[in-house]
């Protein structure tokens, strides 16, 4: 493996004292909170988790084990155990006995926000409900859920508007339930039209609750992709347009530009991008290379807590 000091050189990261301007960043953040947090999206190890090498339950306790001290879950490695209190207090005791902060749940598989009937909106928030209580039990503080919807994907403008249109139907009934929990209902940028920047920026703008806001995913601005083309959306200018109402940050370690080309993340580049909202919330690495998924996972972190040192002197 190349040595760590060049590593980072390549990644953009040394040149961060002068980007950032690091005397600022020091004297702020001194003697208080980190700049940012580290966490880890179960995610990242997917593989491991459907080959049944490893135990949802046993996340928490890997995680802490590989350094990190805060998780975000996938409903996909317990979907039905959502109403089952003895296991959800299985997981909340290994948690809090690892000293590991449970973040927000990831959740798939529930509908769509945005489906074709007021009837199937209305069930798609049911299926999701039971996630909000979880949520709380567990002492998370959002969940993720996406901007599916009905309406196939298109450039045209009025396709775009009537996605929008169902899909925050959906979203401001999900929040309205969410706000008595105190959960936030946050959107991923996930395919399709919520991997526009400018779209789902405007969606969450129309659901107008308090409670509604983002998850902006560095990697996952690929909007759509067929024989023809991959259509695209320019990941820094994205997440600037998503991070105002963002509770989480996803990182992967791959980004996007409008013309359909995938290239490396510099790190130093998009984390000026997510500070200057004063964001100083958790940054979630959401990346594990196959057959060595925690190696990989303790890259980034390592390249994380480089960065923010350098930034905080």
């Amino acid at each position: 493996m190349k040595d760590r000091r060049n590593f980072l050189k390549t990644t953009g990261v040394a040149a961060a004292a002068l980007t950032f301007g690091l005397p600022q960043f020091a004297f702020s953040m001194k003697n208080e909170d980190p700049l940012f947090k580290i966490s880890l999206a179960e995610w990242s190890v997917n593989r491991l988790l459907f080959a049944g090498k490893m135990d949802h339950l046993d996340f928490a306790l890997l995680s802490k084990k590989h350094g990190i001290d805060a998780v975000e879950y996938v409903n996909q490695f317990f979907m039905d155990k959502a109403k089952d209190m003895n296991y959800l207090r299985e997981m909340k005791t290994r948690a809090d006995g690892e000293g590991v902060t449970s973040v927000l749940i990831m959740c798939d598989r529930e509908g769509m926000l945005g489906a074709a009937t007021s009837e199937e909106r209305k069930q798609t928030v049911e299926n999701h409900k039971k996630w909000v209580e979880a949520a709380k039990f567990l002492g998370c503080h959002s969940i993720r859920v996406n901007a599916y919807t009905a309406v196939p994907w298109s450039e045209d403008p009025k396709a775009e508007k009537q996605a929008i249109d169902v899909c925050s139907s959906g979203l401001r009934q999900l929040c309205e339930f969410a706000d008595d929990f105190d959960i936030n209902v946050v959107i991923e940028n996930h395919g399709g039209f919520s991997s526009n920047g400018k779209w789902l920026a405007e969606m969450i703008k129309q659901t107008a609750h308090k409670r509604a806001g983002t998850l902006p995913d560095f990697g996952n601005f690929r909007i759509h992709a067929d024989d023809k083309r991959v259509v695209s959306y320019d990941s820094y200018r994205g997440v600037d347009e998503l991070m105002p109402k963002a509770t989480g940050v996803s990182l992967k370690p791959t980004v996007w530009d409008d013309r359909g080309n995938e290239s490396a993340l510099d790190y130093n580049r998009m984390m000026k991008i997510v500070l200057s909202h004063g964001y100083h919330g958790y940054v979630g690495i959401e990346h594990g290379e196959k057959d060595r998924e925690w190696e990989s996972i303790v890259d980034i972190r390592n390249t994380l807590t480089e960065l923010r040192n350098l930034m905080t002197g």
